[in-house]
């Protein structure tokens, strides 16, 4: 074999002989090289590269997979033949139904001005000490950078035939600011997607100052507000928050194979398994959640998923009504229609599986001074600092950090020390009654799934939402 392209398309002929009804061959190269640090110090480093191809094959409706790591003729025999006797061997009731044949030939890269292959050693020490300098003050902190490069090539027996890369440049900060009553913890993914250029184009090291900044206020200004526990109050989240809720009590729940219980024992199942789609209500006419994996310089971004099925825009839940599930083909054929191009893994090594990509609220028709001025006691939470959610993604709890007190139609100085907002997935969507006009990404994030484990690069976020008659779980 010449290369790898060349290899991942006998894998798709070799197992095709064998007599697979389907077979696909998926190559990726997964280069990432990256720096950690503590407290400014450097700590460790390295260069983490992985290449090699995953298969796929499809036997009597029962499918096998394996992957291999070596440029070999031979190794890509013996991986085709295990997962053709993994599938044979198989002895589903329901056999999997992939759907109408699928053939897509095409090339597609996230776009880049500065590309990451190009960033040295040296670079990536400069941004880290402008990064770190930021954090100075803090009681503890730590910072990762990890630029990453992943070149992948679809081939299938169906005649789909797809290259395309994805660069991102994985960041994470683990940030702790001393009180007088306590300490205060903040988690934050700043990952970006696209070249170089985007540390720029964000502000990233202004931005780490900015949430430096405001967590050292919580800590140090944040205070219990007994009487919010009195009675409901009003919230009003910004698009962090509406982000987490998007991701956790809306995408998850309209996972396909979640709805359908395949991933019930390994990352949990889904409230949407009672509910008729297109039919049951699970929020307000307010309530409008989408998944765009087409939305430029995003963590989610691409335009075929790992099935080769073109991407588009998913509307989850349209005026509180469940609308669409996310769907890869197997689950597509399940529902009775067709894949909506939700099919992702994280290497070669990791089946395809139904996955997320930018989950968010649509922007409504408020400013944000409108969803305020009636709100007569409430509490303006623009992050968080812990969520929890059931495995059925019903019972959900979202813990603030930088929160302030409304009264009386305003914003005040006050803050409001860990506001716990708790509530179920229906409950929390049934509140919502305004949104605004300020749609924002302000959580990326790496999304966990399946066993074994897959996590992959995701981006949420919305406008601000205002939430009616929230019983918080508790302040302080």
């Amino acid at each position: 074999m010449d290369d790898w392209y060349d290899l991942a398309d006998y894998c798709v002929e070799f197992g095709s002989k064998l007599g697979g009804s389907y077979v696909e061959a998926r190559f990726v190269k997964d280069t990432t090289k990256g720096l950690a640090f503590r407290n400014g110090e450097p700590v460790s480093g390295g260069f983490t590269p992985s290449t090699g191809i995953g298969v796929r094959i499809l036997v009597d409706g029962n499918m096998g997979f394996a992957s291999y790591d070596r440029l070999e003729k031979s190794l890509a025999e013996a991986s085709i033949s295990l997962a053709y006797k993994m599938a044979k061997n198989a002895k589903r009731k329901v056999p999997i139904d992939l759907g109408k044949p699928i053939s897509n030939k095409t090339k597609w890269k996230m776009k880049t001005k500065e590309p990451l292959e190009d960033i040295d050693i040296d670079t990536l020490m400069a941004l880290s000490a402008e990064v770190n300098k930021q954090m100075e003050g803090l009681d503890v902190f730590t910072f990762q950078i990890s630029p990453k490069v992943m070149d992948k090539y679809l081939a299938t027996s169906e005649g789909t035939e797809i290259a395309s890369q994805l660069s991102y440049i994985l960041m994470y900060a683990s940030l702790t600011a001393k009180g007088d009553s306590g300490s205060e913890q903040r988690y934050l993914d700043l990952t970006l997607a696209g070249g170089w250029e985007r540390i720029i184009e964000t502000n990233l090291v202004e931005r780490v100052g900015n949430q430096v900044e405001k967590l050292k206020r919580v800590a140090k200004q944040a205070i219990k507000v007994e009487d919010l526990l009195a009675q409901p109050i009003d919230m009003v989240v910004g698009p962090e928050v509406a982000g987490i809720i998007s991701h956790e009590n809306v995408g998850h729940p309209s996972e396909g194979d979640r709805i359908m219980g395949r991933e019930g024992a390994q990352a949990g199942e889904s409230f949407w398994r009672d509910l008729k789609i297109g039919e049951s209500r699970v929020g307000s006419e307010a309530a409008n959640v989408s998944e765009d994996p087409t939305i430029l310089n995003t963590s989610g971004f691409y335009l075929y998923d790992d099935e080769g099925v073109k991407a588009r825009k998913r509307r989850l839940v349209k005026n509180g009504v469940v609308n669409e599930p996310l769907l890869n083909r197997e689950f597509g054929a399940k529902f009775g229609t067709e894949s909506n191009g939700a099919s992702r893994s994280s290497g070669y090594n990791r089946e395809p599986i139904i996955r997320m990509s930018n989950t968010y609220f649509e922007a409504g028709d408020y400013s944000f001074d409108e969803l305020i001025e009636d709100v007569k006691l409430g509490v303006y939470m623009t992050g968080f600092k812990e969520w929890n959610i059931d495995d059925r993604r019903y019972q959900s709890k979202y813990t603030g950090s930088e929160s302030y007190l409304i009264r009386n139609g305003e914003v005040t100085n006050i803050m409001v020390k860990k506001p716990i907002m708790e509530t179920t997935s229906v409950g929390l969507l049934s509140a919502l009654d305004a949104v605004s006009k300020n749609l924002s990404f302000d959580f990326p994030g790496t999304c966990g799934k399946s066993d074994p484990s897959q996590g992959i690069p995701v981006y949420a976020g919305g406008p601000e939402l205002r939430f009616r008659g929230i019983r918080l779980g508790g302040v302080g």
